[in-house]
């Protein structure tokens, strides 16, 4: 029997298979705003058979934001105009899950359909970026350190922008701890170099991601609470796959379920090894070391291939990206590549399923 497309349960929610959508940023709001292009770009992945339809990073502020043209959850408005997007997900048969994030010092930067690269200047439009320490990321303005109203004010926006994520329907919230942005930044002593009780020992480091899942989880209700974690930086001195492990550990005694595990963004001289399935193994460890959940993600092309994963128990759901971009019905092709019969091909395309 397919693992790849057996349902999966957390909580009271239930996935109808293990083939799931990656978060994409789009770079294409307006002012925090999802716009039609979002409504059309997440629909059709729940249209062409993914279990879990993840939306972009959501910015929890304006500050936050990755880029300008990044989408938010700060404001009722933007709520508002995710509900119809989730609606259009769960008519599909899909579930819908939204990925809630501060991109730290890792902020203010062009879209990359810009034309420019960097920090935005602030006379652009730009705004001053925070982080754990005054430290920049290659190539990018410096931000200014996090005193203690400003990482109260961070914890508090995560929970409102849960709650706010709740009453638009959504299913399934991720607090975004990984690629370099805000929470991540604090984990990795690479950009944490402050000397309080957020910095120093791992204990200290990971003690804001640990509030923020205790914050969104009180304000998700029963919604499945997913966390995203680099589970190594790619470079000397970094955070590593041990630490995740014992963070994500910690993160579960708190109220997480579920571990979303990728790698990488922290530092522009990061060193990845790239190849087919290039984290799977992080994912392995982390899932085997911390005893929770995860899903794999990282040049996942092929049917067979993400079966695989799964039956080697390496991972509990495949997370795939640009393969849903290059084929927005993948779960449909990779259904009838393994043979799978399923009860959610769209009526409208029966005349195109593969017939064994």
């Amino acid at each position: 029997m397919s693992l790849l497309f057996s349902p999966y349960a957390i909580r009271d929610v239930t996935f109808r298979n293990r083939l799931w959508v990656s978060p994409m940023c789009q770079y294409s709001a307006v002012e925090g705003v999802p716009q039609e292009w979002h409504h059309t770009h997440l629909a059709q992945f729940a249209s062409g058979g993914a279990g879990l339809v993840m939306a972009e990073a959501t910015a929890v502020s304006p500050e936050g934001r990755i880029s300008p043209d990044d989408t938010g959850i700060w404001t009722a408005g933007q709520r508002d105009a995710w509900a119809p997007i989730v609606a259009a997900v769960h008519a599909r048969g899909a579930v819908a899950g939204i990925q809630l994030a501060h991109a730290g010092r890792k902020a203010s930067t062009w879209s990359p359909f810009s034309g420019h690269h960097g920090s935005v200047p602030i006379h652009d439009g730009g705004w001053q970026t925070v982080a754990p320490s005054a430290v920049a990321f290659e190539g990018f303005a410096e931000p200014v350190e996090l005193d203690r109203d400003g990482i109260e004010q961070v914890v508090a926006d995560f929970a409102a922008a849960a709650r706010r994520a709740v009453d638009a329907g959504f299913d399934v919230l991720e607090i975004h701890a990984a690629h370099g942005y805000l929470l991540h930044q604090f984990l990795s002593p690479l950009s944490n170099r402050r000397d309080d009780e957020y910095g120093g020992s791992l204990e200290n480091r990971a003690r804001l991601v640990l509030r923020v899942v205790e914050a969104v989880r009180d304000a998700a209700r029963q919604a499945p609470l997913f966390v995203r974690f680099s589970a190594t930086d790619w470079a000397e001195g970094g955070w590593s796959v041990e630490e995740t492990a014992i963070v994500a550990r910690w993160a579960a005694d708190r109220g997480a379920d579920f571990f979303d595990i990728s790698s990488g963004g922290l530092v522009a001289h990061q060193r990845i090894e790239l190849g087919p399935g290039y984290q799977v193994g992080l994912a392995a460890r982390v899932r085997r070391e911390a005893g929770v959940p995860v899903s794999a993600v990282g040049l996942i092309t092929d049917a067979a291939q993400a079966e695989a994963i799964l039956q080697a128990g390496d991972a509990d759901a495949i997370m795939a990206g640009r393969e849903w971009l290059r084929d927005p019905h993948l779960a449909l092709r990779a259904s009838a590549e393994l043979g799978v019969e399923l009860d959610y091909w769209p009526a409208q395309y029966l005349r195109a399923r593969p017939h064994r």
